[in-house]
């Protein structure tokens, strides 16, 4: 029988959740958000993106088929998103205290325990879920009361609103990094970048220059650039937007995912908003403007491009048809494009990988 220690979600609204600690015990506060995904939990833990938020998964049975190895092959991690676990914690329904698969060392409770992060069980996700539907994403804590269900002082943590901080600079790369040693040299702005974008790069023939969100990269040889992904308020990267604005005066081709996208777009000119609740999930289906060609796309954000305010170099390279919403934009004279969702996926489908291809073959 497992040792079951009760623990309570607390959101800003004053809801109150009641459930089992499966993970590290510590109080922690972040942005509650979820995943309709129904697999990829080591991808999404370890992706940047999900830096100071709570990870709801809507998927009811977690943890059934452990965690893979933290092996690395040149600089990358071989099965991970990146070199750690970054959401703040995880909430599950249904916690698999058994776990199978080939490839699994570990189970995920034993993972979180070593990382210090901390999981919780028995919550009603689909209630939750629904409710940050209803209200949108909102701040909340994870806390341990006391046997007698008393919340101590010393247990207790304020919320804290992740956007408010600058997420990027917590988790973008300290120095510069190469990888590779292929023909064309590609410059990699990084500001949460997942290592399956740096692995789909690298087999495409490429050296990878990966530097520092704020680094300015103008000053550097390079044959393409690329915005990576990355957590939190696109609005706290203007240094990065500025050095983005400059590239923009050239003609060598740049590429964007996620943050990427919303980066180029406020350097073009463009707006940024927040949206409700966010697309995370496997299933976001989009179509390339101007065709009747969609496509099931990976994503993982919490902002989005207000398409209204593109300027008139710019026009919109694909469409979410769930909300219609800006999933990508491309300039109309240069070789310049980004999309909102995750062409490498990592996990999710691999529909939308062609998008590499068309980058490295503008180089």
């Amino acid at each position: 029988m497992q040792k079951e220690k009760n623990v309570l979600l607390i959101l800003d609204d004053g809801s109150i959740f009641k459930g089992k600690s499966f993970g590290y015990e510590k109080a922690i506060a972040g942005e509650v958000v979820f995943n309709t995904a129904m697999m990829g939990y080591p991808e999404s833990l370890t992706d940047p993106s999900y830096s100071g938020q709570i990870m709801t998964l809507t998927f009811p049975l977690v943890g059934n088929y452990g965690v893979p190895p933290r092996s690395e092959k040149d600089g990358l991690s071989t099965f991970m998103e990146s070199e750690k676990i970054h959401a703040e914690g995880i909430i599950v329904c249904d916690y698999s205290w058994e776990y199978s698969h080939w490839n699994a060392v570990e189970s995920l409770e034993s993972w979180l325990k070593s990382e210090k992060v901390v999981g919780i069980y028995g919550i009603d996700t689909r209630e939750l879920t629904k409710l940050l539907r209803e209200k949108g994403s909102m701040k909340g804590k994870i806390v341990f009361p006391e046997e007698n269900g008393e919340l101590k002082p010393e247990n207790d943590v304020p919320f804290v609103d992740p956007n408010l901080i600058n997420q990027v600079a917590r988790v973008s790369c300290k120095e510069v990094i190469t990888y590779g040693n292929g023909k064309k040299k590609v410059l990699l702005v990084d500001c949460g970048v997942k290592h399956n974008i740096i692995r789909c790069l690298l087999k495409r023939d490429v050296t990878v220059i990966r530097v520092p969100w704020d680094y300015d990269f103008n000053t550097i040889e390079y044959d393409g650039l690329f915005i990576s992904n990355g957590p939190g308020d696109p609005n706290m990267c203007d240094v990065t937007v500025q050095n983005i604005r400059k590239a923009l005066n050239g003609d060598k081709p740049i590429f964007g995912i996620c943050m990427g996208n919303q980066l180029l777009s406020k350097a073009g000119g463009a707006n940024i908003y927040k949206l409700k609740y966010g697309h995370r999930s496997h299933n976001q289906p989009v179509r390339m403007v101007g065709t009747n060609r969609c496509f099931i796309t990976s994503q993982n954000h919490g902002y989005a491009v207000d398409n209204a305010t593109l300027t008139s170099d710019w026009e919109p390279f694909f469409i979410n048809m769930n909300d219609n919403t800006n999933e990508g934009i491309k300039h109309k004279t240069k070789p310049f494009f980004s999309v909102q969702f995750h062409p490498e996926a990592a996990s999710g489908p691999t529909d939308t990988e062609f998008l590499f291809d068309k980058f490295v073959e503008m180089l």
